[in-house]
């Protein structure tokens, strides 16, 4: 029953609340799941999320940046996604190779041709069976993205993208639209701007399609 889903959108779109909620109910069901995060996932890679996601003092230029996920994605999937994949199981991610390319893309502007040629080493040829792009308009996600950071204090604050302006997230959405349009087969695009339940019973039927369950 092994499956590899992927949780993709903007800031504030509810793809961390869909994605554990999703999880929960896999578990339900006494189907094996693992419910991981990029950056992040294996230890290596929560470092180098400290790196990345908070504001701090070091100024990260955007090929630094983007070497930085490729590091962490690399680790990932090998100690990681790999592993419960071989041990059938279905692996939920938050965020993988589909964020690099509309984040560092799409978003600074990177090449696109050599990023997709860099996730293609670092995540060791894996693609995702089924990708779900949480979308809504820039101005809603950050909204909120912002009222969750006001909440939180110290290291858990996360606000280093959030800060970016309202055009380089425009790109950024306007990257993953682009892409789920390049691959309708694996790409579902879901209205984020619903009630929380509707997106979750999306979100399950849509699952349902790849690994059948009852």
């Amino acid at each position: 029953m092994k499956a590899f889903i992927t949780f993709e959108g903007i800031e504030g779109c509810g793809k961390t609340t869909q994605i554990r909620m999703a999880g929960d109910d896999l578990r339900r069901r006494r189907i094996p799941v693992l419910v991981t995060e990029e950056p992040g996932g294996a230890a290596l890679g929560k470092h180098i999320r400290k790196l990345l996601l908070n504001q701090g003092e070091c100024r990260i230029d955007a090929k630094a940046e983007l070497l930085l996920f490729a590091a962490a994605r690399a680790q990932h999937v090998q100690e990681v996604i790999l592993p419960a994949l071989a041990a059938e199981r279905v692996v939920l991610c938050d965020r993988f190779s589909d964020a690099t390319l509309a984040y560092q893309g799409f978003g600074r502007g990177l090449n696109l041709e050599f990023i997709k040629s860099l996730n293609h080493f670092s995540a060791a040829a894996l693609e995702p069976d089924l990708t779900i792009l949480f979308d809504l308009p820039v101005e809603v996600g950050l909204g909120r993205a912002i009222d969750r950071i006001a909440r939180l204090e110290g290291a858990a604050r996360e606000d280093r993208f959030e800060q970016e302006d309202l055009a380089f997230h425009r790109k950024v959405r306007s990257g993953y639209l682009s892409l789920a349009g390049e691959q309708p087969g694996r790409f579902r695009v879901v209205d984020a701007s619903r009630d929380l339940q509707a997106i979750h019973q999306e979100v399950r039927t849509m699952i349902g399609t790849v690994i059948q369950y009852q």
